[in-house]
């Protein structure tokens, strides 16, 4: 049976450019240059498409070209975008990478400004759609005030990606002033946990998320694997094997997908983590964002 999965935050279009040997500063640097398609919810709900969810993606669009092109792909990979904004008089958003000649990311600049579209007002109105899903997924991408909002009125399981450090602070903010602070999955890497919360490792920050409202805490940790903690046990998964990384844009985004398809296939905390190492490898693997084949590594 399919699961109904409402994701709600950003839609980009990718401007991805991979050098082709070590980084110059202030040069011209050879390399391949490609356009494709991300933002956080994007990259989940696209995954949980092909992972074969009902997806319904809540994001704001705008009137320009990227906008269009954007709205086209989200329809031609099965997303349903009828609850989201297109505003004309706003840029879509654009993230612009650069990565190594490993694969890696050295900078990154992401404009989603058209993201504040997404109010409370805005939410309400789409309260009865939202609610009628078996999950929500959310990255912080959106407001805090968007996201307090999110905690306070849906009535299924919310989980949220912390996408930054500059914006993973939404989630914290929005903990310590919602009405009933809890949240019941927060998917961070190391330096979103640390910058949010102030302590030095892993196991601290994730013991802060849970005193703050977190029931169930995955921090991932690149190359050793991803640390998960709730309230009564605690693990660390190390990463799978993998041979050669093509791509690091989406990998953390495919593990939260993992981690919904996994509750999804009834599976237990933290061995939902599992199926999230298994979709970032696959990630990690593709030159894309979203990798095309992840329901033959999953399924």
């Amino acid at each position: 049976m399919q699961s109904t999965i409402t994701v709600i935050g950003g839609a980009n279009v990718d401007l991805s450019a991979t050098l082709f040997d070590s980084f110059i500063a202030a040069d011209s640097n050879p390399g391949k240059v490609e356009i494709g398609y991300g933002g956080v919810a994007r990259n989940i709900a696209h995954n949980l498409v092909l992972l074969g969810n009902r997806v319904r993606l809540l994001t704001a669009f705008g009137g320009d070209l990227f906008g269009r092109l954007l709205q086209d792909h989200c329809k031609q990979q099965g997303i349903d975008v009828s609850l989201s904004a297109s505003v004309d008089s706003e840029r879509s958003g654009t993230y612009l990478c650069i990565n190594n000649h490993g694969g890696e990311m050295i900078a990154a600049v992401a404009d989603t400004e058209v993201i504040r579209v997404i109010t409370p007002e805005w939410l309400e109105k789409r309260a009865g759609d939202i609610n009628q899903s078996d999950y929500v997924v959310a990255d912080t991408n959106i407001s805090e005030a968007a996201i307090r909002h999110l905690m306070d009125t849906v009535t299924v399981p919310l989980l949220i990606d912390g996408v930054s450090t500059t914006k993973a602070h939404h989630v914290i903010n929005a903990l310590t002033k919602a009405k009933l602070p809890y949240l019941h999955s927060l998917k961070l890497n190391l330096k979103e946990a640390v910058a949010v919360t102030g302590e030095p490792n892993s196991a601290l920050a994730a013991q802060r998320l849970i005193d703050l409202g977190v029931a169930h805490v995955y921090i991932t940790l690149g190359s050793e694997g991803v640390y998960c903690r709730n309230a009564a046990e605690e693990w660390l998964y190390p990463a799978l094997p993998l041979t050669e990384v093509t791509n690091t844009t989406g990998a953390g985004d495919a593990f939260l997908a993992g981690v919904v398809y996994a509750l999804c296939k009834g599976l237990a905390f933290p061995q939902t983590a599992q199926y999230g190492l298994m979709a970032a490898r696959a990630t990690l693997m593709s030159p894309k964002a979203v990798n095309p084949e992840i329901a033959n590594i999953l399924l």
